[in-house]
């Protein structure tokens, strides 16, 4: 073979950074040294492979086309690596989850996915918490293995795989006016200010797609990135929200929220698993997503999985 596997992570790098200087940053690599093993490629096979505007480097169609099949052949690469360095489940794992499987599943799933093997043989684990749209576009961009979302997904180019469906509740503090009373109505709700999620999280989507007509009635006082500072608002007396029942079942066992009934209103939803459908699948990816699927195994909704910490005891918090 004419190329080098550095020239092909050097190719990689300026494709997902669009910056040689940033490329070479991430790679550890000098700035010339990440140039010369682009231009080598390049020259090598008598073709362009980018477009350049001034300091950018956009990738063009064959450059478009090249960069899923150099990625898997890299990642097949690190999983060889990886095994003759005893690393059982292969090399580096990047993980992607939106904030309510990100701050209460993801790092629990990764305990027991880490807690399992001996430490030399445990390949390092980068996990990122962002919305929805994030975490697709980074999968879709290969700068993530996978991603575990809890929104809609149609990006053509990622497969979608349902995981465990989830249900969101609206809540209250407990000396809200509208708290324990089973009486109240859609309309009683959509009377009081909210405190949602920012647009573009796969939370806000389910509560406005449940909505329908009557979304433009939705008033609302407060937009958080994170599900606790909403806890906090809500607890304040600041207005009531609507985020998933895991991520509220402390709060609600300890009365510090109310749950609000939410007649009409189908708040459920389903967390997915994405990947890029030219992703090589290394073993350590297979062996994390064969955990999530056993994790609910049996169970009808997310805030019903039973998790271990490292140390082998159960964490339920049915």
């Amino acid at each position: 073979m004419k190329f080098t596997l550095r020239q092909l992570e050097s190719f990689v790098a300026v494709a997902r950074q669009e910056s040689v200087s940033r490329a070479a940053e991430s790679l550890s690599l000098s700035q010339s040294a990440v140039s010369m093993s682009l231009n080598e490629l390049e020259k090598q096979f008598d073709t362009r492979l980018f477009d350049r505007h001034g300091k950018r480097l956009q990738l063009n169609e064959l450059g478009r086309q090249l960069l899923p099949r150099v990625q898997a052949l890299l990642d097949q690469g690190r999983d060889v690596e990886a095994l003759l360095q005893g690393e059982g489940e292969g090399g580096p794992l990047r993980l992607g989850a939106t904030l309510t499987i990100g701050n209460y599943l993801a790092p629990l799933l990764l305990g027991e996915f880490m807690g399992g093997r001996p430490e030399e043989s445990r390949g390092r684990v980068h996990l990122e918490v962002h919305n929805t749209a994030t975490v697709i576009r980074q999968v879709a961009n290969f700068e993530l293995d996978f991603g575990l979302i809890e929104g809609v997904c149609q990006h053509p180019d990622l497969e979608v795989s349902p995981w465990i469906e989830d249900e969101l509740a609206v809540f209250a503090a407990p000396d809200h006016s509208l708290a324990g009373r089973q009486d109240a109505t859609l309309e009683d709700l959509l009377a009081e200010p909210w405190i949602l999620r920012e647009p573009g999280s796969g939370t806000r989507q389910t509560l406005e797609g449940a909505l329908g007509s009557r979304l433009p009635r939705l008033k609302v006082a407060l937009e958080l990135e994170h599900t606790e500072a909403i806890k906090r608002a809500v607890e304040a007396g600041l207005g009531i929200g609507c985020i998933s029942r895991l991520a509220l079942k402390e709060a609600f066992r300890r009365g510090s929220l109310a749950e609000l009934p939410a007649p009409g209103l189908n708040l459920r939803r389903q967390f997915h698993f994405i990947i890029h459908r030219q992703k090589f699948r290394t073993r350590g990816i297979q062996h994390f997503l064969d955990l999530c699927r056993r994790a609910v195994d049996g169970i009808q909704r997310s805030d019903q999985i039973v998790l271990r910490r490292a140390d082998g005891s159960v964490i339920d918090y049915r």
